[in-house]
């Protein structure tokens, strides 16, 4: 039983938590890796780091969130957190990301899903061998929500999943990230989304590259960049098609939803908006403090959030080897 969420000072606020990665980069090296580049059905590929683990545990696939990558603070944290435990570990780069910008003609979205269910499909046997946990944060987990409740994602070895501080509802986090409160967020996070599209530059059609280029707010990249690249009419269409309850009844797996109270990013309220009584497969967990992605408490062993998944994963296995006993 994981203790409830306490936070470690001096990180003792929701806007604390969500910058301490910034603030003190001092996440473990998560040691030697293979190269992997996973092939998607339009020529594109995502670069992953794969860690082998002891063959026994499942292979715990990590997704990044919005600007994030393989070497993001909470990428690395996690993956020493689960190698520590003897699982193998992928850190998944999405499109456009700087590990996979080689590869990457077009950017990742949230609705993105077909190229999480594409890139798990690809892993080398060594990995999808003992199962799948899946894990993705922010936006990443979000577009993981998308994937699991995709058919073809029944094909996959998946035992349990979880999503950390995602976005469920996007409209409502849009305007929660362009509220006054979080100007310097806002100006920040828009300013590393340009980036990424301007590394893509060569790739892209005028239209979307020069309205990223434009873009003011996060809402204006979205619904001149995002949107139309991904198939979607503007922002709007984007948010509503892209958010979980659109998907959540066919998710097929155990999945934890876990965010904070105080995330200046995500609003608890969209958790509470959403009947998760439509699928009891997926479980949301609201705790008291943590921030966007942060959940920094007194014990070093990775993060609270890390440490409530993995309790969540083993309950899963436990559950399904008593099933397959008793049968």
């Amino acid at each position: 039983m994981i203790p409830p969420f306490r936070p470690r000072p001096p990180w003792l606020t929701g806007d604390l938590q969500t910058l301490r990665n910034t603030i003190r980069r001092d996440a473990p090296d998560p040691g030697p890796f293979v190269r992997l580049w996973l092939d998607l059905p339009d020529g594109d590929a995502l670069a992953a780091a794969w860690h082998a683990g002891d063959g026994t545990r499942p292979t715990v696939a990590l997704i990044h969130g919005l600007t994030g990558c393989e070497d993001s603070q909470y990428m690395r944290r996690s993956t020493v957190f689960w190698r520590v435990r003897r699982h193998g570990v992928v850190r998944l780069n999405l499109r456009g990301s700087a590990p996979s910008l080689a590869r990457s003609t077009r950017p990742y979205h949230a609705a993105a899903g077909a190229d999480i269910v594409h890139a798990l499909g690809s892993l080398p046997e060594e990995a999808r061998r003992p199962g799948l946990v899946c894990i993705g944060v922010s936006l990443g987990g979000t577009q993981l929500l998308n994937a699991l409740a995709r058919d073809e994602a029944r094909a996959l070895p998946v035992r349990a999943a979880a999503a950390i501080c995602a976005p469920v509802l996007l409209a409502p986090v849009a305007r929660r990230i362009m509220a006054p409160r979080n100007v310097l967020y806002h100006r920040w996070l828009l300013g590393q989304m340009q980036r990424e599209a301007e590394a893509l530059a060569f790739h892209l059609p005028p239209r979307p590259l020069a309205a990223a280029r434009a873009a003011r707010s996060v809402y204006a990249f979205d619904d001149g960049y995002v949107a139309p690249l991904a198939g979607f009419a503007g922002a709007e269409d984007y948010y509503a098609r892209a958010s979980l309850p659109n998907h959540l009844a066919r998710i097929a797996v155990p999945t934890l939803c876990l965010t904070a109270e105080d995330d200046p990013w995500v609003p608890a309220g969209t958790y509470r908006a959403i009947d998760w009584s439509v699928n009891p497969r997926v479980t949301p967990l609201i705790a008291p403090g943590g921030g966007h992605v942060g959940f920094h408490d007194r014990n070093r062993d990775g993060t609270w959030a890390d440490r409530t998944i993995a309790a969540f994963v083993q309950r899963v296995i436990d559950s399904s080897t008593s099933v397959a006993a008793r049968h």
